[in-house]
Parts: C-alpha cells; structure tokens; sequence
C-alpha cells in the first residue's frame, strides 16, 4: 500500500520541482492501492507543489450538449474521473469559465492564469488556458494513461488550423457567472468524420516526443507515467504538422524521418 510520502517521492523521481507548473490527467486505478485512496492522491500533488501551479482537466464536453447547455461552474462535475472531482472541491482550487474544457487549477497565479475561458469559441481556443501551456513553460504529466488523454495537443492542432477537427456550426451555451448572471456563448465543437475521438490519433506521436526528449518515462505508484514538456510537445507536433497536416488521421504512423533530425 503507498502512502502520502510514497507518492510524493516518486514524484521527486521523476526530477519535478515544488515550485513546477504541471497539468495532470490521471486514472486513479492505474496507481493501485494507495492509503487513504484519491484524497491521500490529491494532497500528496498538493503538498508537493505547493509553491508552484498545479492543475488538472475539469472537463465536461461528456455531458454539455444542445439541451444540456446551462454550465454551472460550482456544481457541474468533471467527466474526467474521480481525480479532478474532488480537487475541484479543494479549498483553493479555482475553475475556468469555459463549458466544455475547463480547468482546475491552485496555487500560483490561479486566479489570473484561468481568466477569459468564457470567451472561448473552441475546445482548446488559440491564446486560453491550454495553448498557453507552452509559454507559462508547464509540465503535463500523464499519470496511467497516455496522449489519448493529453488535452494539450488539442490546442496544438487549432493552432495549426488543422481541417476537420470542429464542427462547421457551433453549439449554444450558457455560463453561469460568478457574479451572477448567463453568458451566453457559441463554441465549435470536436468533430471528425473518420473517428469519433480524434484524440485516439495521438498516441501516434508517443516515440516522437520520446525520441526528441519531449517526454520521458516514470512512475506514480504503480501507475505507468509520461512526463512532458509542454513547450517541447507543441514544437515536435508542429514540425510533424507541417510535413502533413492531417497526417495523424490520414495515416497509420508517422514516418521517423520526420522528427529524427531533431532528436536530443
């Protein structure tokens, strides 16, 4: 059974800092048995990075539709585990504004780094929180999963403008305000006609970034992790891009040529 402290080790293992930005996406299954359970998970993650940013996926795109379009930050759950649920009820822990995407984030520049998701009209909008992951220099650590659930490569192909990832008509949603108050917005949706979840493409660029020192291994418990340096991951992925732009879909791997003149 692993404890606070097991925890808080192996992230240590791994060459993180107190003071590092990271995004976490976690399946708390994968870590195995832990004591004390997710709760024992969330305040070794908070303990650890207690003077720098910790955040994790809040999403709700699951469940947020035409008639299911009211998003209420305070009480709407993440449909992304028990993991970020309960750090969402952390004291602390603030949310973004945007309906289907949002973040939970504590600690350093919280408050500030979260702001404008409400005007938001993707997923992973050029200039919001996940596309600047890369200029605030975060670390994405993927705990027991694998970039399927790596949200961040998202922005990366918006930013790329890369065709047939949004739908051609957006959705209307209304966003509960802290203030009080809908704010009524109109966001693209993920779609592709191929696949019904693009993201399931981007384990394709698993050896890339481990090859070009993008990412590397560890372990969180008995969970399986992939560190990666977001700054790095948007530079592979777009030096792959513009090879082909819609080479994740179109093709069954990408071709090593295309990223081995870049190898660390």
């Amino acid at each position: 059974m692993y404890t606070k402290q097991n925890l808080k080790q192996d992230l240590e293992m791994m060459g993180l800092l107190s003071t590092d930005t990271i995004m976490i996406h976690s399946s708390m299954k994968s870590i195995g048995n832990v004591e004390g359970g997710a709760d024992t998970v969330i305040d070794a993650l908070m303990e650890y990075f207690s003077e720098g940013l910790l955040m994790t996926p809040a999403h709700t795109w699951a469940q947020m539709s035409e008639t299911y379009s009211v998003f209420d930050p305070i009480r709407e759950p993440a449909c992304v585990g028990i993991i970020p649920n309960l750090f969402l009820k952390r004291t602390g822990v603030v949310r973004s504004l945007h309906p289907t995407h949002s973040i939970a984030a504590f600690g350093k520049a919280a408050v500030s780094y979260i702001q404008g998701e409400e005007n938001c009209t993707t997923p992973c909008t050029p200039g919001g929180c996940w596309d600047r992951l890369r200029e605030i220099e975060a670390k994405i650590l993927l705990v027991g999963v694998t970039h399927i659930r790596n949200t961040f490569i998202h922005s990366v192909e918006e930013v790329y403008e890369v065709p047939e990832r949004l739908t051609a008509m957006p959705t209307s949603f209304q966003i509960k305000m802290p203030e009080g108050g809908l704010k009524e917005v109109k966001m693209h949706r993920h779609y592709n006609p191929y696949t019904a979840h693009i993201s399931e493409a981007y384990d394709k660029l698993e050896q890339a970034f481990y090859d070009t020192g993008a990412a590397k291994k560890g372990h969180f418990g008995d969970a399986e992790c992939i560190l990666c340096d977001a700054k790095a991951i948007f530079e592979i992925t777009g030096r792959i891009l513009e090879r082909e732009l819609n080479c994740l879909i179109d093709r069954e791997e990408i071709p090593q040529e295309w990223w081995s003149n870049h190898i660390s």
